[in-house]
């Protein structure tokens, strides 16, 4: 696999992706490594402090599949906020834990649910929380 970009996420962010984690149960969600391992290596910063161009939760991001060239503009949110509208992408997919802490322009391979991986590139997030000034959210 490449090597991955650096990514920032907020100590909110962080802190209530480690509760979410800790409360599954064990081997319900298949990339929960990948996911922690993404959170061990990730710059921490206070919510106000995250820069405006990086994918925090509840950021609508715009990106693009290698593989199939398509692109999506998918809100990442918690699953629990998951509905039918087909605009939301959990956390725990595989792709919505890639975007995660990237920045416009960066670009991860991910590891995909049964092998193989998928290259995500970050192309504009249309909506930060943060950057609105919804610190606490």
């Amino acid at each position: 696999m490449n090597s991955r970009p650096q990514i920032v996420l907020t100590s909110q962010d962080l802190e209530r992706l480690e509760a979410l984690l800790e409360s599954l149960p064990a081997n319900a969600f298949p990339g929960s490594a990948d996911l922690r391992a993404e959170l061990d290596r990730a710059e921490i910063v206070e919510p106000e402090q995250i820069p405006p161009t990086v994918v925090t939760m509840n950021s609508t991001v715009r990106f693009s599949i290698d593989a199939s060239g398509e692109d999506f503009c998918l809100t990442l949110v918690y699953p629990k906020d998951v509905d039918g509208t087909g605009e939301k992408i959990s956390i725990l997919a595989p792709v919505g834990s890639a975007l995660l802490g990237l920045s416009t322009g960066d670009e991860i391979e991910w590891p995909r649910p049964g092998g193989g991986t998928i290259k995500v590139r970050i192309v504009e997030i249309v909506y930060q929380p943060e950057r609105e000034g919804k610190f606490y959210r």
